[in-house]
């Protein structure tokens, strides 16, 4: 550089031994390392029935449900008794009369315990009939129905896109998945700037970490980039690191190569760094291209030029795509990885149902065997008793 060229049109980036050297312009370029990984495969979607509300609103939603159940069973009960005790005291205080009005609490009592199916059969848009005609208890189930109809709305509404949105969970999101986790290996570029930090970097905190991911993995530094690439396959643990701009430039590259996106870019980036140009040391045209890429960046031309030569490729972004119905593209089917979630449900239910029938069986064989012990038993004794020969007891 020293008397040898005006001006060096390339991403220089800064050193203190360069600045030394040479003179250097503002910063043109501002970029960042960044991780490329392949493109994740689509995972079962087991959480989709419980995304659309968050814990808190469940938990509000089970609490709602146990108060409402024993709200409307204790005010059924009070009201019965109540009305009972009104119709006893305007007849006469007989037996009879008592005895058949305490049988209709009692069976009040069994009604009032089935409110809960009342209860969930609004929740499940079921319906059900009100067991009461009494005006107290019909404003705590229309209140009950209006909350009912709004949980529903919204758990429906928001649920489909839970079901049809694929999930794709990435093999890392930052640099600390490489460092805290051993089944990732790290690859960098022999010439690379990554390599001569890690190499000669004397911290012991992540770049030491980064530094035992690069000795643990015999491939992990590549002489061209294209070996590096070439290890970065889907399914594989590969990570390849070096400047998000190159990066872009390889997976576009790699698109029109195959003709499918398996690549993509980790979700945060690593160390960001800016690039100038290069000018003999006192140069008279410093100032002016400084002011120059000044006036560039005002007016955001040098990001268009980056995103118009550099465009990342939609697909290959990590993210769903929505597909445009202009373009005549067949509707996706709905797949089991979509639904796994309700079929979970289902299975659990069908489970517990199975267990409680279980249970009853158990219960049930085991009282008709106490019972059949006691009729053995209470046969015995009145085997005895008709057996035994009366004792004659003689007084002076």
């Amino acid at each position: 550089m020293v008397r040898q060229c005006d001006f060096l049109v390339h991403e220089v980036t800064l050193t203190p031994l360069r600045l030394k050297m040479s003179d250097y312009t503002l910063p043109w370029a501002y970029d960042q390392f960044a991780f490329i990984i392949p493109i994740a495969d689509e995972s079962a979607n087991i959480n989709a029935v419980v995304k659309p509300f968050q814990w808190p609103v469940w938990l509000g939603l089970g609490v709602s449900i146990v108060c409402v159940i024993e709200v409307l069973t204790l005010m059924l009960r009070y009201l019965d008794y109540q009305s009972t005790l009104i119709t006893i005291g305007n007849k006469p205080r007989e037996d009879s009369d008592i005895s058949v009005n305490l049988q209709n609490v009692r069976r009040d009592v069994n009604v009032a315990s089935k409110e809960y199916l009342y209860v969930f059969g609004n929740l499940l848009s079921q319906g059900g009939t009100c067991t009461s005609k009494r005006l107290p208890f019909r404003t705590v189930a229309g209140v009950w129905t209006l909350a009912a109809f709004i949980f529903v709305q919204a758990y429906t509404s928001t649920l489909f896109t839970y079901v049809v949105t694929p999930i794709h969970h990435p093999l890392i999101n930052s640099v600390y998945d490489i460092a805290d986790r051993t089944d990732i290996n790290l690859l960098v570029r022999e010439a690379g700037f990554i390599n001569t930090l890690l190499l000669t970097a004397n911290e012991t905190g992540l770049y030491m970490k980064l530094r035992d991911r690069l000795n643990s993995f015999d491939k992990s530094v590549c002489p061209v980039v294209s070996e590096c690439i070439r290890l970065v396959t889907p399914g594989s643990r590969n990570v390849y690191v070096d400047a998000k701009s190159y990066l872009k430039d390889v997976i576009r590259t790699e698109l029109k190569k195959t003709g499918k996106c398996n690549l993509q870019l980790a979700k945060e980036g690593f160390l960001s760094i800016a690039a100038s140009f290069a000018l003999p040391k006192n140069s008279p045209y410093t100032q002016t291209i400084t002011q120059g890429i000044l006036e560039m960046q005002q007016i955001g031309l040098i990001d268009h030029w980056d995103s118009w030569f550099r465009p990342m490729p939609p697909q290959c972004t990590g993210k769903p795509q929505i597909e445009n119905k202009a373009t005549g593209n067949k509707l996706t089917r709905l797949n089991m990885k979509n639904l796994t979630g309700a079929f979970i449900v289902l299975l659990v239910g069908l489970s517990l149902s199975l267990l409680a029938f279980l249970c009853e069986i158990i219960i049930s064989k085991l009282g008709q065997r106490r019972r059949m012990q006691l009729q053995v038993e209470s046969s015995r004794v009145i085997n005895v008793t008709e057996h035994q020969e009366p004792t004659l007891i003689l007084l002076n």
